[in-house]
């Protein structure tokens, strides 16, 4: 009998800019200033708008609402990297993703007042409906990515999850069938480090979630989920390597919720106040501020003059949102099938006459 060892379940773990805005120049993307400043300011818009709509939802204006602060870096660095014809994926937790992927704030909005009008996607970018079920979504990706690739298009797949979907069926099928079609999809895992009150060690014995791309025959990297840089490179190459035929890439990004898993959740009950404290330091936003001060980017004028922009930007997408008619009740009969069969019909004039 012999024994061989076929190689370590190793992955690489990517960081380029530091919790105290320092960057590994040598691993830099290739970014102007403007791009920067275009990727700060969509930053702070999406974290006014999580705010914003979480008050929303407290004052009983929107639904339940899911928030993401924290997780900023890890939709905003990702979609910088993307064309607004690839296939996006969205989680429940991705109203940030949307918004930097040119879905109306007023939409999202609408969406979260439970009104599924708000999913519907702009023109000519390819955002899907947000998925509610954990990880049922990488499977339609898939598919989208083999339909692309079938067509012969230079489009790409992108699903985003987080670390408790690993644990789903529907991920390791969608993962397995990805592998063996060599498909134009990336997978992208927030790995928020817990799965409502579940923390990731209890979700996975694997040292990174990653490495679960390696069973599976393609490459998989863990990067730091609150450095902007590193996502976008990360995703950047991924993309390429997708539209170039090469297969898919599993993208773990290593961040934190720095909120409640959502609005019908209190966080403090499962997770210690010196963790939370610990992971503030490595905010997304804080230190992308650091290095443009370094850099000449940012001083205290542009950044309060940015975020009173945007601020106005938030409450005058909010004052539209209110002002608009709320969906006809008749629809949930009315849209079910193409044609509605006649115990719908039936019903919809016994309720509303």
């Amino acid at each position: 009998m012999t024994k061989k060892v076929l190689k370590e379940f190793k992955v690489e773990y990517l960081q380029i800019l530091n919790e105290e805005g320092n960057c590994d120049e040598a691993l830099m993307p290739k970014l102007s200033n403007e791009d920067i400043k275009k990727i700060y300011e969509m930053l702070v818009l999406i974290r006014v708008f999580d705010q914003k709509a979480f008050n929303m939802q407290r004052q009983g204006r929107l639904g339940t609402y899911i928030q993401f602060k924290g997780q900023e870096a890890s939709q905003v660095g990702s979609a910088f990297a993307l064309k607004d014809d690839d296939f996006v994926f969205p989680m429940y937790r991705n109203s940030g993703l949307l918004i930097a992927r040119k879905h109306p704030i007023i939409q999202v909005l609408q969406y979260w007042a439970g009104d599924e009008r708000g999913l519907r996607s702009p023109q000519n970018v390819n955002n899907f409906p947000i998925a509610i079920p954990v990880g049922t979504h990488t499977i339609h990706a898939a598919g989208a990515a083999w339909a692309a690739k079938l067509r012969g298009i230079k489009q790409v797949s992108v699903v985003y999850f987080g670390e408790g979907a690993t644990s789903k069926g529907d991920f390791h099928e969608a993962m397995n069938f990805a592998g063996v079609f060599n498909l134009p999809i990336i997978f992208i895992c927030e790995n928020n480090q817990y799965a409502i009150s579940v923390p990731r060690k209890k979700q996975t014995h694997a040292e990174t979630i990653a490495q679960k791309a390696i069973a599976y025959g393609f490459e998989g990297i863990q990067v730091d989920g609150m450095d902007i840089f590193a996502v976008y490179k990360a995703t950047s190459e991924a993309v390429e390597k997708a539209r170039s035929g090469k297969g898919p890439t599993f993208i773990e990004c290593f961040t934190y919720r720095m909120c409640d898993h959502s609005t019908s959740d209190d966080a403090s009950r499962y997770r210690p106040k010196e963790e939370m404290e610990a992971w503030a330091k490595k905010d997304p936003i804080e230190r992308l501020e650091k290095y443009m001060r370094k850099k000449g980017l940012l001083d205290d004028a542009y950044k309060g003059k940015v975020l009173k922009q945007l601020q106005d930007t938030v409450e005058k997408a909010v004052t539209e949102f209110e002002k608009m008619p709320m969906p006809d009740p008749k629809d949930i009969f009315k849209y079910v099938f193409a044609e509605m069969t006649p115990q719908q019909a039936e019903e919809m004039h016994e309720i509303f006459g």
